[in-house]
């Protein structure tokens, strides 16, 4: 796997690509270093990989279980501590489902989203981030 960042200005934004599409994700980083608003954080990314791991599995496990899914939002909080460098140390996935979904069959497709197939899940939490979530279905 690899993936390539590009400086776009004369500031801190990036542009970044991967292997997998030729789809472009903006990066900045945060006023005080020169950042302008122009992208996604570096940790913000770290989020957004953790919610949508899991939320890809998740909806995988439910599809299989033949769950009637409408739709799907994941809110991903994650609090850090004071000290340089400013990791994560609790992160919580809010999951909210719309369709007919057995709540039973939901929350163990979580479960098995979150700490069994999410590789994202298993790196931050070896490195001792604690990671909860919860599920609701509308």
């Amino acid at each position: 796997m690899n993936i390539s960042l590009q400086r776009i200005n004369n500031a801190v934004h990036f542009e970044g690509t991967g292997d997998s599409a030729n789809v472009k994700v903006h990066i900045d980083g945060s006023p005080s270093i020169g950042g302008e608003g122009l992208g996604v954080r570096p940790m913000e990314l770290v989020l957004m990989a953790l919610g949508s791991c899991s939320a890809l599995d998740l909806v995988n496990i439910l599809k299989k279980q033949r769950q009637q899914i409408d739709d799907v939002k994941i809110d991903v909080e994650g609090q850090r501590r004071e000290a340089i460098p400013n990791i994560f140390t609790d992160i919580h996935i809010s999951f909210r489902l719309i369709g007919d979904i057995d709540q039973t069959k939901a929350e163990k497709a979580a479960e098995l989203a979150v700490k069994k197939y999410c590789s994202v899940h298993d790196m931050l939490a070896a490195g001792g981030v604690n990671i909860t979530y919860s599920i609701e279905i509308h």
